[in-house]
């Protein structure tokens, strides 16, 4: 089974506020980063997740993602264990988040989430900060 590595970081200025994600899909060296508008960080980090994952299956082709071991490294300690089932979901969005998550994991071979230490996060925090400061520099930030 291959194996394709991902980070993922969410962010906002505020919480709520200004938020992005940044993403490194590290097996297949690619990056993404973007703003997504007023959110919470937790919102954010399942938010980078969601499109980390619908991004690598787009990019590995939905044929081959049953042939794929998804490795997800977050440096979001509380969304680890809630992917995990070590945590509860309390909030309805965040429920819906998670469903949307199993809903995608459904399309892979296995999925494991992993929590990491922000200083090996570095790539995916980086990207989601340039999303932020570029919409703060065109004034689009509300």
């Amino acid at each position: 089974m291959r194996e394709i590595n991902i980070y993922t970081d969410g962010g906002s200025r505020g919480n709520p506020g200004p938020a992005a994600i940044g993403i490194h899909i590290e097996t297949l060296g690619k990056d993404f980063a973007q703003s997504i508008g007023r959110k919470t960080n937790n919102e954010a980090e399942y938010e980078a997740l969601i499109f980390a994952m619908k991004k690598t299956k787009h990019l590995v082709g939905k044929a081959e993602t049953k042939n794929v071991k998804l490795n997800c490294f977050l440096d979001s300690e509380l969304v680890v264990k809630q992917l995990n089932h070590e945590y509860k979901l309390k909030e309805k969005h965040i429920q819906e988040y998670f469903l949307e998550i199993w809903n995608l994991m459904l399309d892979f071979g296995a999925v494991a989430f992993n929590h990491i230490p922000r200083e090996k996060n570095k790539i995916a925090d980086q990207l989601l900060n340039q999303a932020l400061d570029d919409d703060y520099r065109q004034n689009r930030l509300v």
